[in-house]
């Protein structure tokens, strides 16, 4: 015989039923794993800690070439791949101040949204629009220096790379997050279908970088470059 609940004398198995089928329970059981709070918390962990491990080196060796100029940084390969000319331009202090040090409190803030997660925090709708707005900031800043690196200084930062490779999940997911959540507002079936499609966007962005840098870069790759 089913127990009945001393609140309001309705068996309990039958009202943990109804519980499950409700809308809520539905809506819950469509969103996409990956924007679910462990998951999500790992992402942003996870591509946080990558994003500052490569800005804090950067940062270290912008700090060397400061004390001398004459530095030769861990990633200076050839005349194509070299951190150290590219911190020579103007791009890349672009503020008035080394870019990389806004990539170690922006990574920061990332892996404590994501440890917050992982402990079982909920914010604020307010929150997850400050968030969507700095990583749509961010991200909109790495495709400048993408372009910049690619069409103007024409040099490659093997760790500028690696935070491009940061931040492209990392602005997928969020932006997926805060739509299937209702933060941003979108259509039912766009929004399901972005869900669905996350790591496929992610993929065809990271096909995008590595088909723009071969062709950029397509007469070292040919050997036809002189050097």
């Amino acid at each position: 015989m089913p127990s009945i609940s001393p609140l309001s004398g309705t068996p309990a198995p039958e009202r943990s039923l109804a519980q499950d089928s409700g809308p809520a329970a539905r809506a819950a059981g469509a969103v996409p794993p990956m924007t679910r709070n462990r998951p999500f918390g790992w992402l942003l962990v996870i591509t946080g800690v990558i994003g500052w491990l490569a800005s804090g080196t950067l940062v270290l060796e912008k700090l060397e070439v400061l004390k001398d100029p004459n530095h030769v940084t861990v990633c200076d390969v050839n005349p194509w791949i070299s951190c150290g000319q590219v911190m020579q331009t103007w791009q890349s202090s672009l503020f008035g101040f080394p870019n990389m040090f806004i990539g170690i409190v922006a990574f920061a803030i990332i892996i404590t949204v994501g440890m917050a997660l992982l402990a079982g925090a909920t914010f604020a709708r307010w929150y997850w629009l400050g968030l969507q707005a700095g990583v749509t900031l961010g991200f909109a800043f790495v495709v400048w220096l993408w372009s910049q690196a690619l069409y103007d200084i024409r040099v490659l930062c093997p760790f500028c790379m690696i935070v491009w490779a940061a931040m492209i999940p990392l602005f997928v997911w969020v932006t997926i997050r805060n739509i299937t959540a209702g933060v941003i507002p979108v259509p039912a079936n766009a929004a399901r279908v972005l869900g669905d499609s996350g790591w496929i966007i992610t993929a065809l962005l990271y096909v995008a970088v590595i088909a723009t840098i071969f062709f950029a870069f397509i007469q070292v790759f040919t050997g036809t470059s002189g050097f």
